[in-house]
């Protein structure tokens, strides 16, 4: 019976940080996995390094829900995103394994395609309303189906959302940039230049916006309320969901759907959301929410709300983990949308996918597991870089959320 011979944790910096994790087995079988978490990958290396991979070693690859019961019930210290983290690179990686071993995608072994492709959409943004606009046009000739829209407050300095080259990436400095925020500024701007991105393209395609975060309960419904006529896909993150009891309010006074989901990592942290019916996207990522074994319980649960899926796909996202996300997307019942920013091109030297882009979807891979390669000598080309997320402050000087 084949065992897990040798446990691998690769740190490098190819456009961006990644960590990948590389199972081996006895018979020479070697499974990938992502275990990136954006502005703190140091402590989930360490924690696989350290904690994780003595525990791997002559286990069995094949019994995959025993080993993620294992490394989660046997930490004592359950969830949490460098725990969740952990664990998902393991559960992808025995995936890709499984796959491999059965010579079959992951898609196949997960229950086979429920559709033929996978709908994303990509992130347009701009200094001003005209270069936002201009960027909208780009993605739609690419054949994107659906764009998220962002442009920089006016007059405020931030410029959260905004590109400044070819991929979107805000954990760009060696220690946080702060930038300003100014929220009635934003109210009044964001519902214009959504409206203007309407009134040029009309809505023959999904259009998309991320709040991150900023707004009070009551500011959330207000937005939702002033873009109502603008037919968003959905607006994202409008509060900070730890009070979840808040996404009640929101619900009473506008209709534009509601995304939230990113920055949870478990179905605990989900559920009441879900089974109260108040958001209508659940954004958790394989990376950070317990691998594929996991995040196919939280949408098996969204299911029975009709709560539909959307996870997160930003840079932070190693091709690894797209790749898995575009092997659940395809055959879960409930899926809504996956986010697709595509990765620098410094990336490709490290990782190589066989996820591609097409008619506004991405297309798994055929080959056995997830169809992802590492290589590690093209990694030592990228050593670590230390990077970080803005901070965001109100014009008062107070730290806000991100």
């Amino acid at each position: 019976m084949s065992k897990i011979e040798r446990v691998e944790v690769f740190v490098a910096s190819p456009g961006r940080t990644f960590v990948t994790l590389r199972i081996t087995t006895t018979d020479g079988v070697t499974g990938l996995g992502d275990a990136t978490l954006n502005g703190r990958e140091l402590a989930v290396a360490s924690y696989l390094r350290d904690h994780v991979a003595p525990l791997l070693t002559g286990r069995d690859p094949a019994r995959i829900e025993d080993m993620w019961q294992y490394l989660y019930k046997g930490a004592y210290w359950r969830r949490g995103p460098v725990t969740m983290t952990a664990i998902a690179a393991v559960d992808t990686a025995l995936w890709d394994i499984k796959g491999k071993v059965a010579s079959l995608p992951v898609y196949e072994l997960l229950g086979g395609r429920s559709r033929d492709g996978v709908l994303v959409y990509s992130h347009a943004s701009g200094t001003d309303v005209p270069s936002l606009l201009d960027d909208v046009e780009r993605y739609l000739e690419l054949g994107y189906k659906a764009v998220r829209a962002q442009a920089a407050v006016p007059d405020v300095g931030g410029t959260y959302g905004v590109r400044k080259g070819k991929v979107y990436e805000p954990a760009a400095t060696e220690l946080p940039e702060e930038q300003p925020w100014d929220t009635e500024a934003y109210l009044g701007f964001a519902p214009a230049y959504l409206e203007a991105v309407r009134e040029r393209f009309g809505f023959g395609f999904h259009l998309l916006h991320d709040v991150h975060h900023r707004l009070s309960p009551i500011e959330a419904a207000r937005f939702g309320k002033s873009v109502e006529g603008c037919r968003l896909f959905w607006m994202e993150d409008p509060t900070p969901a730890e009070n979840q009891e808040a996404f009640r309010l929101i619900r009473q006074h506008t209709t534009t759907p509601i995304a939230v989901g990113e920055v949870m990592n478990s179905i605990w942290d989900v559920q009441h959301l879900i089974t109260e019916q108040l958001v209508d996207y659940v954004r958790t990522t394989v990376v950070h929410a317990g691998g594929i074994t996991h995040l196919r319980r939280i949408f098996d649960l969204a299911a029975l709300y009709q709560v539909r899926t959307g996870s997160h796909g930003a840079t932070d996202l190693s091709p690894v983990s797209m790749a898995a996300a575009v092997h659940l997307d395809l055959t879960v019942p409930n899926f809504g949308i996956q986010e697709y920013m595509g990765h620098p091109d410094e990336t490709a030297e490290v990782f190589r996918t066989g996820v591609t882009f097409a008619d506004g979807m991405l297309h798994p891979s055929e080959e056995p597991g997830l169809g992802v390669e590492y290589d590690e000598k093209a990694a030592e080309r990228f050593p670590y870089q230390r990077r970080y997320l803005p901070i965001a402050r109100r014009l008062d000087g107070s730290v806000h959320d991100w």
